[in-house]
Formats: C-alpha cells, structure tokens, sequence
C-alpha cells in the first residue's frame, strides 16, 4: 500500500514538472516572438549582415527590420546597399501566419481617386489587369506597399529602360511594347476609365485600401477559395507528397509491430461521433508547431446537427475554434431578423456559418460572406469580433498615411459598435445564409420568438453557382458517365 502511494506521489510530482515545464516554455517563446516583432517606431533598431550584390558580384549590406503594423500585421522589411555599384534595393515580406484560404480581390476603378488607393502586396500575390491581358507576377514587385498608380509606373519605368535593347534586337516586338507602354500610361494617370484590377493571393496576405469603411466597398469584392496542393506547395505548407501517400505514410507509422489497430486513442470499431470526441494532429496556424485538433458533434435543438473543432498549441498557446454545419445542403436558403434590445438578446447564442452574410441597417455595416468563417458564439461575441475584424483590416486608418477625416469617423465607428456590444443601443441583426446553415436562439422555442423571423428564399443562379451546384447532378449521373465511356471508346477504335 505505502509502495503504491510512494509511486502516485511520485507521478504526481513528475506531472507537476511537465506542467511547469510547459507553461515555462510558452513564456520563453511568447516572450522570444514579442521582441522579434515590435510595433513600428523611430526607435526600431535593425540587423545589418553582408551579402552579395547581384549586379557586380561584390559584397554588399542587407539591413533587416522586424516589425509590427498596428492592427494589421507582422512584416520584414529588407533593405539592400551596394558601396561599390551603388546598386539599392528594397522587400518587404511578411511575417505573421499563412491565411488558412488564398484571397482574390477584384477592384473596379472608376475614378482617379481610386488609383491612389495604398496596396500591400505579398511576396506570393499576382496583379492583373484583364481589359489589357496584364499582369504582374509574383516574383515581380514582390512584398511591395504603394499605390495602384505606383505600381503601373514601376512596371511602365521597367519596359522603358530596356526599350532601346529591345529596338535594336527586335524592332516589331519594341514598336508593340511601346503601344502597350501607352495603354498602361493612360490607365496610370486615370485617362482610360473604367477598368478591373485583380489582387490575387494565395497566402491571403495582401490588402487594398477600403475608403468607405466601415461600410462595404461597392466597388470591391472579395474571393476566398481553397488553395490546391501545388498552390501548397509554392508557399511552403506542405510537400511534394500527394495527400493519399501523406495518409498512407502516417497510418505505417501509427501501426505497431504486432499488426494492431492504428492508435489514434479511438476505437473505431466502437466509435460513435455523437458521443466520443475525436481528436488528431496538424500543425499550430501561429508557429507552425506539431498541435492537436478535437472535433464534435452536437445537435442544436430545432436546427440541426454541427461540428465543433478546436484547436490548441502547447507551444505557443496559440488557440482557435471553428464550426460547421452537417448534413445535406438545404434547398431554399434562410434569413434571419432579430431585434437586439435587451441584455438578454445580447446572451442568445448564435451559429454563424461560412457562408453567411451579416447586416446591421442602423450603422449600415455589412459583411459579406466568407468574412469572420464560420462561428458558434452568442450576439455579443458576434459584434466583438466583427469589430476586431474592422479594425484588423483597416490598418491604413490606424497609422500616419490615414486622412485625418476618415480617420475620425472610423474612431466613431469604433465607438458605435461599443454601444451595441454594451447593450446601450437597440439594433436588427440580418443574417442571411444561402444553404441555411445559420442559426439563432429562440428564447420561446418551440412557440414562435416576437424578436426573431426567419424567412425561405429561393437561391439565385449566382449563388448556386458560387457554391458550385449548378455542376453538381445527383441522379442520373451514371448513364452519362457510361455515355461517355462509350464514346471514349468508338473514338478509340475509330483511331485503330
């Protein structure tokens, strides 16, 4: 018995020492990241270090800066010198987290005003120009912060400097780039309106001045999509193993000698997902370390059944939640109307999935789907994040390049949202969702709510096709693929 008790204490005291141990080292590395990245300031030192010049093959100077964009992000600014051929230049890279989806940013340019318009664009982003089949690559410009005008100039200074080269090897092709050096030089300076330019990022990094907000830009729309694995691969997430040889490799190593079952701390012949919470590993979106995922079902009553999962670093303590709804796409979508006037309403928990929209028509504030992904939270939670969201990407209206005036209603803004997170001021919260995945308490459930409707809708083509299901087809699909099975094959005989 003494011997028994010996050992608990024992273990007792070893599982201390991880605890500490752990908790010591998630200082250590918050502690080694917050002087790394420090808020920019005059006062920021930098690291200079001796490199190659590419131009003459001599020894130049790099100067590194780690710093902190208030309210945006974490970014390396890299500058380079050369003393002997006075070669100069300058990247700046970012340094925060990979975003979990790419982004596509579509801008219509419809007044000068919009040209000067400041973009952050990342080492992985391309700009296009369709009207004119233009594009700058990703390898050009990369980690630049300027304007729209700002980067037509650079690339129209760029042509020209090689024009005189390219007439001398080549007069045709100089005579047409010297047409297209025109068009860009129209576009530039705002004399050929309108016209679409296209931000286009895999790592979702880049960033376009919104000059309305905290309304939605009307001129912009924002794409977010799923990146695929060679997409992936260029960023750096994962490598060049298909996803059928990762899995496959992972369940070798999770198998023992004797031949058992895999152990992923679950028994899958008994598994059941309404009552066990499974859990497997990844890696931690903030420090790129090994971390664990869990994931559960549950069953709102009334609505329907989601899957919560969480995530969490036992190195860095970084932490983050996401939810989604199960079961078969809906056929109608569904809007929902609450009036928000007591703390109460405040307290009503809430399911915002993915592809929601959220519209708030007293502070005319709407965010359009993709935007905060998908949550289960209650309306105060709701509208603090929409407010971290706000302020996160608009750092221009933070910081010294913002316009005094915008700036101001911006502050107000802020203000306004603290009004309705405190319960100071009554509002409707509209959410819209075309698959109906969304969902807000009822306080007198199963009887009808007074403070909240919902209301069916038929979706749009757009909508449908945006959630691609116009291609999707359910029934039939075999014939059609025996069809073509056939064809496939006459072609083939045809051929011999």
């Amino acid at each position: 018995m003494e011997a028994e008790l010996q050992n608990k204490e024992k273990n007792d005291n070893n599982n201390n020492e991880q605890e500490e141990e752990k908790e010591k080292y998630q200082i250590e590395k918050a502690e080694e990241r917050e002087s790394l990245f420090s808020d920019i300031s005059a006062e920021n030192s930098f690291t200079e270090m001796e490199s190659l010049c590419m131009a003459c093959e001599e020894q130049g100077i790099t100067r590194l800066l780690l710093t902190r964009i208030p309210h945006f992000k974490e970014i390396i600014i890299m500058a380079f010198s050369c003393p002997h051929c006075h070669y100069r230049s300058n990247e700046v890279q970012s340094g925060g987290i990979i975003a979990e989806k790419g982004e596509t940013l579509n801008l219509r340019v419809t007044d000068k005003k919009d040209l000067n318009r400041q973009i952050v664009k990342s080492e992985t982003a391309t700009i296009r120009i369709p009207e004119i089949d233009f594009e700058i690559p990703s390898n050009t410009q990369r980690g630049s912060l300027n304007t729209i005008e700002g980067f037509l100039m650079q690339t129209v200074e760029a042509l020209k400097s090689s024009q005189e080269d390219r007439a001398r090897v080549d007069p045709e092709v100089a005579l047409k780039v010297a047409e297209f050096i025109v068009q860009l030089e129209n576009i530039s300076k705002g004399e050929t309106l309108p016209f679409t330019f296209i931000l286009d990022d895999v790592a979702g990094n880049s960033f376009v001045e919104n000059p309305y907000v905290p309304k939605d830009d009307p001129n912009m729309t924002i794409n977010r999509y799923n990146r695929t694995q060679e997409q992936n691969f260029s960023i750096g997430l994962t490598n060049e193993e298909t996803p059928e040889e990762i899995a496959m490799r992972t369940e070798m190593a999770k198998t023992n000698l004797n031949g058992n079952n895999y152990q992923y701390g679950l028994n899958f012949d008994k598994f059941n997902y309404k009552e066990q919470i499974m859990s497997f590993q990844g890696n931690c979106g903030s420090c790129h370390s090994p971390s664990e995922t869990r994931m559960f079902a549950v069953n709102i009553p009334y609505f329907k059944e989601v899957i919560i999962m969480a995530s969490t670093c036992d190195y860095c303590g970084y932490k983050s939640s996401e939810c989604k709804a199960g079961g078969a796409i809906s056929e109608k979508g569904k809007k929902l109307t609450l009036r928000v006037e007591t703390v109460e309403d405040l307290n009503r928990d809430i399911l915002k999935s993915e592809t929601a929209s959220i519209y708030i028509p007293e502070k005319d504030l709407k965010l359009t789907r993709g935007t905060l992904g998908g949550r289960f939270t209650t309306v105060e939670g709701l509208l603090q994040g929409v407010k971290e969201d706000l302020m996160k990407t608009n750092a221009f209206l933070s910081g010294d390049s913002g316009e005094a005036e915008r700036k101001g209603k911006f502050s107000k803004f802020l203000d306004q949202m603290d009004e309705l997170i405190e319960g100071k001021e009554p509002f409707t919260l509209i959410m819209e969702d075309p698959v109906a995945n969304s969902y807000i308490l009822s306080l007198t459930a199963p009887d009808p709510d007074p403070q909240l409707q919902e209301e069916e809708y038929e979706r749009s083509w757009k909508e449908n096709e945006e959630l691609g299901l116009n291609d999707m087809k359910t029934e039939g699909y075999e014939e059609e693929e025996e069809e073509k099975n056939e064809e496939t094959e006459d072609l083939l005989q045809s051929k011999k």
